[in-house]
């Protein structure tokens, strides 16, 4: 009868566990509907803990799930569907619950259940001590431990962490833990393989198994220990053997003796001589099996990493895997000496080869060819580099923006379109530092080889900002290269420098708007050097009239000024001269945030505009009419320039 009240305490438990998530938002607590095996059926978490239940029950000496439906009340700490997996990776001979078969199997389960139910109370988690010791239903002990947690201690000293607390079922309250817990009897009865017979009983790590054979080390695994062994996944190996290129296929390639020796000694940076719980890392150096090299734990963000002579730290995906002779945890990444990290550099191209050997950068070799500026040498040094690589789309993109006069980079042929070619490839370049893509943060700012700063921007991808409006987006990062490594972008990112130098000056800018075309033929007409002033270095701001605005001109000076044309004697010019003088502020490049209200602005003919924001932008002229600004702030290498929407006038008296 106990068994059966057991079962039933450990289901309802997973189902209110789901039903207390779905109501966060009620404002008074409901009461439990289901018992602890409903609410464990419920609860899709907890599906290999319904199945060892079944599984247990198989045998007709166990009954644990009518148990656990009973009244109790129970306390059951139930663990996850990782916490089997986790359990059935330490198990030699064990992938799944199908593999419980036998009567004794089939016993032991139910013994390894019975060590998660507490019978005769519902016991919350407010009510647990520090150190507090439980007798369970299989009839060994737990021990509770609240540092930084709920933990419950079995015979195996490997904790379990209570993730989800104070489910309840109608019968008693459940614990969600991480973690299988085992009794003594357990652990006598299974008797835990050694660290070799853990990797070898592993799907997932049949690359690192291999490379223990190869290396040599299976006799030290397999050995008294104690070991922690960070063990990578075959995924983690595949990585490994890319990075060292087209002669590193497979292990079968780490064939000469300093090959195999360099191999046994990464396999030994994964080991450290002592059994350490994921509930021991702390962050810090640790020394490893490979004598004079540690690899440092990472807090990041509450989790732990791994770092080691790289920049790419390792992620733990499973922890706490129990042998005979320490403990292992699965990790995403093989952990490199400072050795590996040298030779798999010496196998990659520089920068320069890189580039060269990658079809869609072939416009970006070119553009280091054509500037002519020694960037083909540089990049082929040792550095180390981060380079931001365009691609060829971006480059083609870059030279339609150009305009007519650059249709290829051959175009780039005088001296100074060479040094400003030369100019946007070092805008490219961070000298000093190989960074990743993880060491990047948010708003970072980084100094390049052109002198000017780039900013990292991290919201929904990688980005990197230039002095343009448009960011470019890191399509591809991390191309780990021997004297750097290089992000592969998606423009071409461009210096404020050169942003100023392909600016249009104040004239340029004005015979390309179409609006703009009577001002070009009134500053023609007038001919009195002011082309050549606004094309001066300034700054200048101009107050730009559209044609409408000199057609009304032309229209309130009556019949005998049907165009700019008739402005023809040496009085008339002069008075247009005027007119336009008075459209032009010398000295400064005004942008409308810039103006305030009421503000008196003296333009090139030394007489006063007024500024009027009520309701907009309106610029006052001497005969007290406003004009609109329609178009504010349109910059130019030389200033700026207001379009608006009538021609001012000056005093002409």
């Amino acid at each position: 009868m106990k068994m059966k009240i057991y079962l039933s305490a450990l289901i309802l438990f997973v189902f209110a566990f789901t039903s207390c998530n779905d109501d966060d938002d009620a404002t008074a607590p409901e009461q439990a509907q289901l018992n602890i095996v409903e609410t464990a059926s419920g609860t899709d978490a907890l599906s290999s803990l319904v199945a060892a239940l079944a599984k247990s029950d198989e045998s007709p000496n166990s009954d644990l799930i009518t148990a656990l439906s009973g009244t109790g009340p129970f306390t059951v700490f139930a663990p996850t569907n990782d916490a089997f997996t986790a359990l059935f990776n330490s198990l030699e001979g064990y992938s799944s619950l199908a593999d419980f078969d036998t009567e004794e199997e089939k016993a032991l389960l139910a013994t390894i259940l019975k060590y998660h139910v507490i019978e005769g109370a519902a016991v919350a988690s407010s009510d647990l001590t520090d150190g507090q010791v439980v007798t369970t239903l299989q009839g060994e002990e737990i021990t509770i431990n609240l540092n930084n947690g709920v933990f419950i201690t079995d015979a195996s000293e490997v904790d379990a962490q209570v993730v989800s607390a104070d489910v309840e079922a109608t019968n008693g309250i459940v614990h969600v833990i991480n973690k299988v817990l085992l009794p003594q009897t357990v652990i006598d009865a299974i008797n835990l393989g050694t660290l070799v017979d853990v990797v070898v009983a592993s799907d997932a790590l049949t690359v690192l198994e291999a490379a223990v054979i190869k290396a040599g080390l299976a006799d030290t695994l397999s050995s008294d220990g104690p070991f922690t062994v960070f063990a990578p996944t075959d995924a983690a190996f595949v990585a490994l053997l890319d990075m060292l290129g087209d002669d590193y296929n497979s292990l079968e390639d780490f064939d000469t003796e300093g090959e195999l020796e360099l191999l046994k000694n990464i396999l030994l940076y994964h080991v450290i001589p002592a059994k350490v719980l994921s509930t021991d890392l702390a962050a810090g150096e640790v020394g490893t099996a490979l004598a004079g090299n540690s690899i440092e734990v990472v807090d990041k963000d509450g989790t732990f990493v791994l770092s080691d002579a790289s920049d790419v730290n390792a992620t733990i995906s499973i922890v706490d895997i129990m042998a005979s002779n320490g403990i292992a945890h699965v990790i995403d990444k093989v952990l490199l000496p400072q050795a590996a990290v040298d030779f798999i550099a010496s196998q990659q191209p520089n920068i320069v080869e890189l580039a060269i050997a990658t079809n869609d950068l072939s416009l970006l070799v070119g553009a280091l060819q054509q500037a002519d500026a020694g960037l083909v040498d540089l990049l082929g040094t040792d550095g180390p580099f981060t380079v931001f690589a365009p691609t060829n789309d971006a480059f083609a993109a870059l030279l339609d923006e150009l305009g007519d006069d650059y249709n290829e980079l051959a175009d780039f042929d005088t001296e100074d379109e060479k040094e400003m070619l030369a100019t946007i490839l070092k805008y490219h370049v961070i000298a000093g530092s190989a960074a990743y893509s993880t060491d990047l943060s948010n708003d970072q700012m980084i100094t390049t080889a052109q002198g000017e700063d780039v900013t990292v921007n991290l919201t929904g991808g990688v980005f990197i900002q230039d002095a343009t409006d448009t960011d470019a987006e890191v399509t591809t990062a991390d191309v780990m290269a021997k004297n750097g490594v290089v992000h592969i972008i998606d423009k071409v990112l461009l210096p404020q420098e050169i942003v100023d130098a392909l600016q249009p000056n104040i004239v340029e800018l004005a015979i390309a708007t179409d609006d703009l075309s009577l001002l070009v033929t009134a500053l023609q007409q007038a001919d009195a050097g002011l082309v050549e002033l606004l094309g001066t270095e300034g700054p200048f701001t101009v107050f730009a009239p559209t044609n409408d605005a000199f057609a009304a001109l032309l229209n309130d000076l009556g019949d005998d000024y049907t165009s700019l044309a008739d402005f023809d004697t040496e009085e008339e010019k002069t008075l247009l001269e005027n007119i336009l003088k008075y459209h032009v502020v010398s000295g400064a490049a005004v942008m409308s945030t810039d103006l305030t209200d009421g503000q008196v602005v003296a333009t090139a003919l030394e007489q006063n505009i007024t500024i009027n924001l009520t309701g907009g932008v309106f610029i006052t002229d001497a005969t007290g009419n406003d004009a609109q600004v329609t178009a504010a702030d349109v910059a130019a290498s030389n200033g700026v320039v207001h379009i608006i929407d009538r021609v001012l006038m000056p005093d002409t008296h």
